[in-house]
């Protein structure tokens, strides 16, 4: 057993609780992993919708962690416009750092377009082609197309949508399709692209029917990731260290309704943030031991090799205590969501219900269940 996790038990014993070590011998749990892909039509017509999902993304992160067994949950970001707009497409590859993923979400605008028909082609073959997927067949893999106009079928770049679809199942990537609105051009090829990607056809408002929930309990689980972000121990190189540590400030300035999704999805996860050193030692993705010191934070360069794992294990006596307390109002919070979710019709056939439904039906194929 690793020395750190030797620390946490002492100081856990010393303050009186208890500490239950996982026997080593004990054959781990494989982890499944979800990667989802949104690639989100970003002309002037789907304003309503991009502003929705920007305040959605990490509900929807952290409702797919509740999945049994958890699991890792990687997003990536594929927004499109059309030849002749700023950009034709842009491509976020798939992360487990949803704070990048929020960040990057959060600085898309609805501009452009102005002809019916967007380059939907170029967009699915970014996808498909150009983000890191899971060579892992247990791997959940889905692409949710999302938009309101037919694609440019004359353009020869790439393939026609239909073969793109035919190449993502071939990979074993579902690809599910968004309708925002009514044009039935588009529907039918929605409807062509689900069909032969083992997907979901899904018909939303133009404005995607995203309704903002608030909660008694969004407070507090704010102030809660606030202080879960304290006991984040970013490690790497200069650079590393400098943008994961903007981003994880950033983190506690969310809207309350973001920051308790975030804070829910980081308990269930067990993991804080990206870059973490006290994650990456608990799930052996490092050892103290082996780390440079310039990788390390400054604080802890000037430490001693003792110091340096009485540390760690502090910071993960914190964060255990603060995750147990995060998980119990999430619990509330949860099912306080789901209560007027009942009570409000509409707000079922919303954009993030509708991803979060075909998820689940996805997830039960590799054996990820859903309550």
């Amino acid at each position: 057993m690793r020395s750190w996790m030797l620390a946490v038990a002492a100081i856990l014993c010393v303050a009186g609780g208890t500490f239950a070590a996982e026997s080593e011998t004990a054959a781990p749990v494989e982890q499944p992993r979800v990667e989802v892909a949104f690639v989100l039509d970003t002309t002037g017509s789907m304003g309503g919708l991009i502003a929705g999902a920007k305040e959605k993304i990490w509900h929807i992160a952290n409702q797919i962690v509740l999945g049994k067994p958890t699991p890792e949950v990687r997003m990536g970001l594929v927004p499109y416009r059309d030849k002749g707009d700023e950009y034709v497409t842009k491509v976020f590859d798939l992360t487990d750092n949803i704070d990048q993923v929020y960040t990057d979400l959060m600085a898309f605008q609805a501009q452009g377009g102005g002809d019916t028909p967007e380059n939907v082609n170029q967009a699915m073959h970014d996808a498909v082609n150009k983000l890191t997927w899971s060579d892992d067949a247990k791997t959940l893999k889905i692409i949710y197309l999302v938009g309101d106009c037919p694609p440019h079928n004359e353009y020869t770049d790439v393939p026609t949508y239909d073969k793109l679809a035919t190449a993502a199942i071939g990979k074993g990537i579902n690809v599910n399709t968004i309708l925002c609105g009514g044009n039935e051009q588009a529907g039918q090829v929605w409807r062509e692209i689900a069909g032969l990607a083992d997907g979901h056809f899904l018909a939303i408002a133009q404005d995607g029917g995203v309704k903002q929930i608030p909660t008694p309990y969004d407070k507090e689980l704010s102030e809660l990731n606030s202080k879960l972000m304290d006991t984040a121990v970013v490690y790497g190189n200069r650079g590393v260290r400098e943008k994961q540590g903007k981003l994880n400030v950033a983190a506690k300035s969310y809207s309350a309704p973001a920051a308790a999704s975030r804070a829910s999805f980081a308990a269930e996860a067990e993991a804080v943030a990206a870059n973490d050193l006290i994650d990456d030692l608990r799930k052996n993705r490092a050892e103290l031991k082996d780390m440079k010191e310039d990788a390390l934070p400054e604080n802890m360069q000037k430490m001693t090799p003792e110091e340096r794992e009485k540390y760690v294990a502090e910071m993960q006596a914190v964060r255990d205590k603060l995750n147990e307390q995060i998980r119990e109002i999430s619990g509330k919070r949860n099912e306080f969501i789901k209560e007027k979710l009942a009570e409000d019709k509409g707000t079922k056939d919303a954009f993030d219900v509708q991803v979060l439904e075909a998820i689940k039906a996805q997830a039960a194929k590799k054996g990820i269940s859903y309550e």
